[in-house]
């Protein structure tokens, strides 16, 4: 009778964001390049406004001849709070708030997205500032200073100084070693330091252009007056040469890579295994995905329950598929507790991947893999800012603006033997870095 429940449960679950959670959209290019995603939804008078560019911290600035440089595209996510040649320095989130909005912006290393949330009486004044910012941005030398000292204090509080900050990059510079997904998104501060205003320039010109975009209006809106402003606000924006990326292969890696690295605020080591796995549109990293929450997501998964619960020989154990483009991040980490060695560690949580690879999943656990990822389905659609987060973010990167609605039919579709085949097919010793993240060495 249990088992029947929950199967019912789940029908209904599977049922109900069939039907009930599609996203309705439009888009449309403008003549310059710009891609233009409507939604409609006039439950609340809320609009979001954004705008995401196809660069990311993979991008380097800088020229052959100066040297290039790292971190210009999370620096121009900064930058371009500066002002305009119509916004006056530092009146930008002055604007925005006495209007009863609220902005912000991200980078990662493949895309950045700036956007802006306003009472839907505020469109158009959403989408010209967002047009200044395309068209009008002041970069000169003093937003350049201040922004790059504003980066720098970024960086020492959440990285420099942060326990276990570092783990990405350190994880992340053994796994590439030709492809810029080795380098920092926040940059190294002396390429910063030593770039020219001429660079940050040119950087610029050749990424913020309207073809290389994508614009995203969301909420409370008339479709007719939202197609209209977006035309009067963006059209005559002048297009620009499309970027060429030309990003060199990585050799598979067929030998564990042994590393170690030494972060001085911290007091308890960390073990962690690093594989470099498919780019997120690839069926086999939506698959990763699902192993990492079978793995790690609430205190009964798998390295939980048996290393933190049941052997208590870790404070904390997890995965992670950490989604990019070109090729994705797998982790396995451990902190031990007590005497537990970092070897052994490595030996317990090598023995849940190998369960993985040699054994299919129970289907009472596969039944709640599926349950949770049409859970993340609902939540990611259930406001105007995640639509809008997910309709661009979609276009931009996977080039498909549809999987808003058809994403989940990837987990629906997932069987217990594909999670098994993908294990096997990337989680390998042999594939992997393994990284000993230790407390710095007293130098006395």
């Amino acid at each position: 009778m249990k088992k029947s429940l929950f199967s019912l449960a789940a029908l209904l679950l599977a049922g109900f964001t069939a039907t009930a959670q599609e996203v309705k959209y439009e888009e449309f290019d403008l003549d310059n390049g710009l891609h233009v995603i409507l939604h409609q939804d006039n439950s609340a008078p809320v609009v979001t406004v954004g705008v995401m560019y196809d660069v990311g911290g993979k991008d380097l600035g800088g020229s052959p001849d100066t040297g290039l440089r790292t971190g210009f595209a999370h620096f121009f996510e900064h930058l371009l709070f500066e002002g305009t040649q119509n916004i006056d320095r530092g009146e930008w989130f002055k604007i925005v708030s006495s209007n009863g909005g609220s902005n912000n912006a991200n980078t990662s290393l493949d895309r950045t997205y700036y956007y802006e949330v306003f009472p839907s009486n505020n469109l158009e004044l959403g989408l010209w500032m967002e047009s200044e910012r395309m068209l009008h941005p002041v970069i000169d030398q003093v937003g350049v200073d201040t922004q790059n000292e504003v980066v720098k204090e970024e960086k020492r509080l959440r990285y420099d100084n942060s326990p276990y900050g570092q783990f990405l990059f350190a994880v992340s510079e053994n796994l590439f070693s030709k492809h810029p997904y080795k380098h920092k998104n926040i940059g190294e501060m002396s390429d910063l330091d030593d770039s020219t205003l001429e660079e940050f320039q040119a950087y610029f010109k050749k990424w913020y252009t309207p073809n290389n975009a994508a614009l995203v209006i969301a909420g409370d809106i008339d479709v007719a007056e939202a197609k209209r402003l977006a035309k009067l606000y963006f059209e005559d924006i002048p297009s620009g040469e499309v970027p060429v990326r030309d990003f060199p292969k990585e050799d598979p890696i067929t030998e564990t890579i042994n590393t170690q690295f030494f972060d001085p605020n911290i007091q308890i080591p960390a073990i962690i295994t690093g594989y470099r796995t498919p780019g997120f549109a690839e069926r086999d990293s939506y698959i990763l995905n699902m192993i990492s929450t079978y793995l790690s997501d609430g205190k009964s998964s798998k390295l939980y329950k048996k290393l933190v619960d049941d052997k208590k020989m870790a404070l904390q154990a997890g995965a992670i598929n950490i989604p990019q483009k070109d090729y994705s991040i797998y982790a396995i980490y451990g902190l031990p507790l007590g005497d537990t060695s970092l070897e052994t560690l490595l030996k317990e949580m090598d023995e849940e991947v190998v369960k993985l690879q040699t054994e299919l999943i129970s289907e009472r656990d596969f039944q709640k893999l599926q349950n949770k990822f049409e859970n993340q389905f609902v939540n990611s659609n259930s406001s105007v800012q995640g639509i809008a987060n997910s309709l661009v973010r979609n276009y931009m990167l996977y080039g498909n603006t549809e999987l808003i609605n058809s994403e989940i039919d990837i987990y629906r579709s997932a069987t217990r033997e594909d999670i098994q085949a993908v294990a096997k097919k990337y989680l390998n010793p042999n594939q992997r870095v393994v990284l000993e993240y230790l407390p710095k060495k007293d130098d006395n």
